[in-house]
């Protein structure tokens, strides 16, 4: 299983935790050292293969608050400025891994929120724009405390240098309540495009009021990552498609889990030999496949074709759901036809890239 979240620091900065499941009461993902053996990371090994980023949360409709330049950000150090409290962590982009590394260190002066005045804080990071709630990331929650000490480090993992131009880390500071109705704090946001590469930047602000408005029905969402590889061959003719993984899928069971499978076809004018499909993986979301299909075709026929990729939860005695898909083509947009163009240019070369898996645009199960 390969780690795709981070929990609280440990010894070797490479034994980073694997998560799987939903938090409880709070729709995300909960960061927790009592982790299976089988979902902690491999050796300190570090992988050619780059891992995807998590996604959270729905886009808010409020900008970011302006008070966001890195020098008052660093100058920050007093509890006194803010009834809500201050917030201090550390983010760093690793380019070569490229993984955003947060370190959630500690807060001050929170605002008390029970009525013994203090509170049980935690603070969740989410992505913005994204909005796969599997893929929220969160601290562990500190009891009786306005100046609760984490000391936790939370990873998000294969953001792209595109990634940090054009998305914003929302790191919110809640209170956990027993019956399940936690309570919001207060906020900071961060342009991801502030930071530099493989430089680590430390913060110390001021938590602001923004409360995050409602989801909008019929939003695109973000359903999780899949790892596709493409190849031309010109010994065989044929191209040759990889469904190599999957991760951070959206749940579709009461389980918190999906059991996940792949569904690829080659279109138009294909027929039944353009579908393929890989094998069910169960209670998992964060599938590894491994699987590769093959398609004979000219390659001059290729700029005609698309390749529909949809990731469905396989469900017994019902139909199954889908969870999330995307097209690679001529006809594609971004890295979708990016991909596609690469493998048309660089012939008997494998390529592999990342894709983002979204709710819409799905095909009927079968």
């Amino acid at each position: 299983m390969v780690p795709v979240q981070s929990s609280r620091p440990q010894p070797a900065p490479s034994a980073l935790l694997a998560q799987q499941g939903p938090a409880a009461g709070d729709g995300g993902a909960y960061s927790t050292s009592a982790v299976p053996p089988e979902q902690r990371a491999p050796p300190a090994v570090r992988e050619e293969r780059r891992q995807p980023a998590a996604y959270s949360a729905p886009p808010a409709r409020q900008q970011p608050p302006p008070a966001e330049e890195e020098e008052e950000a660093n100058d920050y150090d007093s509890d006194e400025a803010t009834t809500l409290g201050s917030l201090e962590f550390g983010l760093l982009y690793e380019q070569e891994s490229n993984s955003l590394i947060c370190s959630i260190l500690k807060a001050k002066g929170l605002k008390p929120m029970d009525s013994n005045g203090l509170a049980d804080p935690y603070v969740k990071l989410h992505l913005l724009p994204g909005a796969s709630k599997s893929n929220k990331l969160r601290t562990k929650t500190l009891r009786n405390t306005r100046n609760p000490a984490w000391n936790e480090t939370l990873t998000y993992h294969g953001l792209t240098d595109e990634d940090m131009q054009r998305k914003t880390l929302r790191l919110s500071v809640c209170d956990e309540d027993k019956f399940g109705h936690n309570e919001f704090i207060g906020e900071t946001r961060v342009a991801l495009k502030k930071l530099k590469m493989n430089q680590k930047k430390n913060f110390n602000v001021c938590l602001e009021r923004v409360i995050p408005p409602g989801k909008e029905g019929g939003e695109v969402e973000e359903r999780g990552r899949i790892l596709m590889s493409l190849m031309y061959s010109t010994q065989t003719n044929r191209l040759i498609v990889g469904v190599v993984r999957c991760v951070h899928l959206a749940a579709m069971d009461a389980n918190g889990y999906s059991d996940p499978y792949v569904k690829i076809c080659l279109k138009p004018d294909m027929g039944k030999k353009g579908k393929c499909k890989t094998q069910i993986k169960k209670r998992t979301l964060n599938p590894e496949f491994n699987e590769e299909f093959s398609y004979d075709i000219k390659h001059s026929e290729l700029a005609k074709k698309s390749l529909d990729i949809s990731v469905w939860d396989y469900d017994i005695g019902k139909s199954n759901d889908y969870i999330g898909g995307c097209q690679l083509g001529i006809t594609a947009k971004g890295e979708r036809l990016k991909h596609w163009y690469e493998c048309l240019k660089n012939k008997d070369k494998k390529i592999e890239r990342w894709h983002t898996l979204y709710n819409e645009n799905h095909v009927a199960s079968d």
